[in-house]
């Protein structure tokens, strides 16, 4: 596929050394490995490079929701990847899935949950902060994300929600054990919800509000992973990992 006008590229250079821009006419991009033209760009083929002027060799390869998620724009912490795999594999998330989200932050939960739920399932996610809920919508503009979700500027404590029979909710707040009860109600029976606890008192107090309101097969678990630097006659783990990030709690309801 050819680069357009409007396009957006991952400029690849090295692992640690990439970026994520949206090709316009008569722009240009200033690295420290040289100045990229996007005129230069403009009608070649994703996968295609280009060498700087400083005579380094970039990759224009087409941007993934991986690549989406890692450049969002952000003022939250965001939900890493090797734990989006596997909310979205435990609860059953899937093309058509309905899903609630209480806490949109910078939307990269959401952006990923769009990009699977496809054009016939919905988003419905829902934030306090205004100025978040504005960083997330250019998020999910960039990504194309945005025509799958519906955003709310509501405190649902307070407000409450319409919403029912949704498959599967996330709950990424300080204090998850205050909306259970909402996202109870809001959930089809046997739904499943998943909530991101930083903390472990946050766990402690979440899975304690879960049982008593009505959910079961709860589990509580921590997702790790650890870089191979894979490289002939001296493959050997990185010397740097990604370690805590969240605990995840999941659970179903049940009436």
């Amino acid at each position: 596929m050819k680069i357009t006008d409007g396009a957006y590229v991952l400029f690849f250079y090295q692992a640690s050394k990439n970026w994520l821009t949206k090709i316009e006419k008569s722009k240009k991009l200033h690295t420290h490995i040289g100045i990229i033209d996007f005129d230069q760009v403009l009608g070649l083929e994703y996968g295609s490079s280009i060498v700087t002027p400083k005579q380094k060799r970039v990759y224009l390869m087409e941007p993934t929701i991986y690549d989406f998620v890692m450049k969002s724009d952000r003022k939250t912490q965001i939900v890493y990847p090797k734990d989006l795999g596997y909310i979205a594999i435990r609860t059953g998330l899937k093309s058509g899935s309905n899903v609630l989200e209480i806490g949109t932050g910078s939307a990269s939960l959401t952006t990923f949950f769009a990009s699977l739920v496809g054009p016939s399932g919905h988003v419905f996610t829902y934030d306090v902060n205004e100025e978040f809920m504005e960083i997330a919508r250019k998020n999910l503009k960039k990504s194309d994300m945005e025509k799958n979700v519906s955003m709310y500027n509501r405190d649902i404590m307070k407000e409450g929600l319409e919403l029912s029979e949704i498959d599967v909710a996330i709950i990424d707040l300080g204090d998850p054990w205050n909306v259970l009860h909402v996202v109870h109600k809001c959930l089809k029976s046997s739904g499943s919800v998943a909530i991101i606890c930083p903390t472990m008192n946050q766990l402690e107090k979440t899975s304690k509000h879960m049982n008593e309101i009505g959910f079961t097969d709860i589990e509580s678990t921590e997702i790790l992973i650890r870089n191979i630097e894979a490289r002939e006659g001296k493959t050997r783990p990185s010397m740097r990992m990604i370690g805590h990030t969240t605990y995840l709690l999941f659970g179903r309801k049940i009436i």
